[in-house]
């Protein structure tokens, strides 16, 4: 069993490092601040072949690996944690569910675009009685001539301010067997977005309403029965998720060490300090452990989606400790730590945020009970 890279595998983080370094360093604090979505990091993504890496090359893509993914939006978060939501966006979640069960005419409209970064897809799932009961969502397809028209509403919608496509959860019947996913432009007819609002981590979602919204029937993406396979690509995004906790609270670990090594009080630096010792061992242990635990459930996906449990445990463990860390080494900084002229509180920030968005760490436990006890466990009353 072997824990290191392949070499393949290191010369690609080698290369994805030095175009961080080259294009994204420079303007890393302010792009975290920013309310815009980094289109210009996103076009320079594309050139470089850092969208797409898992989608197949027939259909624009690289055609990696997932493990190629998760080496590409760690090292980018090492040097700009910001834009390592545009390899999110251009890697997991969405993107992957269109490239994998999309038909040729949906890929053709949405997926080249997206993969040229000028374009942008968010999921409509989260509904305002929806949220961990997902299956409860109440977004209606009903039939009309050619399509469907969609009745809903969406919060909590990551990009949702800036996407350009919706892959919105649908219900087209009754029960889970009911749900299904539909294409839908953000400038269409009856698209509605609300009141701008944001999270602490900064970042803008809207509410999305959509009235009477027309589909035409070529953009279902998965109709009834569908449920299962988007929760299966769902996974991927929660890789995503995963690989972003782990690379932020490491990104502010390593400016909390280095600060250490610098930083003196009391005529000593803060690293000859036993208590600040301990705080970074623990940190170290905690990020090592996590690691591994990513790159399990990304490494046995291989080019396929990864496991439920496997990534229900890397993510539940990695959101945990990715907030523990990066807060851990913000107080280790002090004032420094808190400022905003350091990046440190911006991971604190988003890494707490990791803990809810794409399943939180209690419902992840409920997975990972149901797998140990080798029997569901229904959440709703009798």
């Amino acid at each position: 069993m072997d824990f290191n890279l392949t070499p393949e595998q290191t010369g690609f983080e080698t290369a994805v490092r030095r175009f961080a370094q080259s294009e994204l360093a420079r303007d890393a604090v302010a792009r975290a601040h920013s309310d815009d979505y980094p289109w210009d990091v996103a076009r320079k993504m594309a050139r470089q072949g850092l969208l797409g890496i898992t989608v197949a090359e027939a259909d624009g893509g690289v055609g990696g690996s997932l493990m190629d993914a998760v080496i590409a939006i760690q090292t980018v978060a090492s040097v700009c944690p910001r834009s390592a939501d545009v390899v999110q966006a251009g890697n997991f979640g969405a993107i992957r569910v269109l490239a994998e069960y999309g038909s040729a005419l949906q890929k053709e409209k949405y997926l080249r675009p997206l993969l040229a970064g000028e374009a942008l897809i968010c999921v409509g799932m989260t509904e305002p009685d929806a949220g961990s009961a997902v299956t409860e969502l109440k977004t209606s397809a009903t039939p009309a001539p050619g399509g469907w028209r969609i009745n809903g509403s969406k919060i909590f919608t990551t990009h949702g301010p800036h996407a350009t496509v919706i892959l919105a959860y649908v219900r087209f019947g009754p029960g889970t067997h009911g749900i299904g996913s539909v294409l839908i432009d953000t400038r269409a007819e009856g698209v509605r977005l609300g009141k701008r609002s944001a999270f602490m981590s900064g970042e803008e979602w809207v509410e999305i309403f959509f009235d009477n919204v027309f589909v035409p029937q070529d953009m279902v993406v998965l109709g009834e029965g569908g449920f299962k396979k988007q929760i299966a690509g769902f996974n991927v995004e929660r890789i995503g998720n995963t690989s972003r906790s782990v690379a932020l609270a490491r990104y502010a670990y390593e400016e909390a060490r280095q600060w250490a090594m610098q930083r003196r009080q009391f005529g000593r630096l803060l690293c000859e300090f036993q208590g600040l010792q301990w705080k970074f061992a623990d940190m170290r242990i905690k990020l090592d452990a996590a690691q591994l635990l990513l790159y399990r459930a990304a490494g046995n996906a291989d080019t396929g989606f990864p496991s439920a449990t496997e990534t229900a445990i890397a993510k539940a463990y990695c959101n945990q400790i990715g907030f523990e860390v990066a807060n851990e080494a913000l107080q280790v900084m002090g004032g420094m730590g808190y400022s905003r002229e350091s990046l440190v509180e911006y991971c604190v920030r988003r890494c707490r945020g990791w803990m809810i968005a794409g399943g939180s760490i209690e419902i992840l436990k409920n997975r990972i009970a149901e797998g140990v006890f080798e029997r569901s466990f229904p959440q709703r009353a009798p």
